[in-house]
């Protein structure tokens, strides 16, 4: 009986505060209980990580519709799914933060390049964006692109994940994937500095 009388208690004094000016106020009165269950990252998930149900977590929200976010009752679909981008704890696991696809795909090899400040483009490098792997003539060596002024060799690459800046010396490592056959050869000009790292055309051209 006594849930009963809460209900037109509530609306009674929802229509009160309306007539008061209390729109907005009485308009979450009525809305009390109008929550959605959703999924939540609660710890540190890496580009590429497979997501497990100790990475996730739920809680019960006023959700505004505009808001895209992966419910709890659907949470089986994510798990064993690979983050797309990097997951913060305590943030919405949205749909598009996640992918069923390898970063890293059949037929390709992942080189890491590490660059110094300077070589950092302006442009924040992303999971996805593509690159191009140029190779530059060592310092105090004769090279015959250099002299010949030959297009120099390229290998065309797609951005895996990108690091902080490490402190102190302010160099991020970019994880780059690239044909297997061309890996190689990436990390072998990695290895010896002549490695360059440019932005793709945003056609991919």
């Amino acid at each position: 009986m006594s849930a009963r009388r809460r209900r037109p208690g509530v609306i009674a004094l929802s229509l009160a505060l309306i007539a008061a000016g209390g729109a907005g106020v009485a308009v979450l009165l009525l809305q009390v209980g109008n929550r959605t269950d959703v999924v939540t990252v609660v710890r540190d998930v890496q580009v590429g990580q497979v997501l497990t149900e100790d990475d996730l977590g739920k809680a019960s929200l006023a959700l505004d519709p505009a808001v895209k976010a992966v419910r709890a009752d659907n949470v089986k679909s994510v798990v064993g799914k690979r983050a797309a981008v990097e997951l913060k704890p305590g943030s919405l696991l949205s749909p598009s933060q996640v992918t069923k696809d390898n970063l890293v795909k059949a037929g390709e090899q992942l080189v890491p390049i590490g660059l110094e400040p300077k070589q950092i483009p302006a442009t924040a490098l992303v999971p996805g964006q593509k690159v191009q792997l140029v190779h530059v003539p060592a310092q105090g060596t004769t090279d015959t692109d250099k002299t010949s002024g030959a297009t120099p060799q390229t290998i065309d690459g797609r951005v895996v994940k990108a690091s902080g800046a490490a402190p102190g010396t302010g160099i991020v490592v970019v994880d780059v994937a690239t044909a297997a056959t061309d890996g190689p050869t990436a990390a072998a000009w990695e290895a010896a500095g002549t490695l360059r790292l440019v932005l793709a055309a945003p056609d991919g051209t």
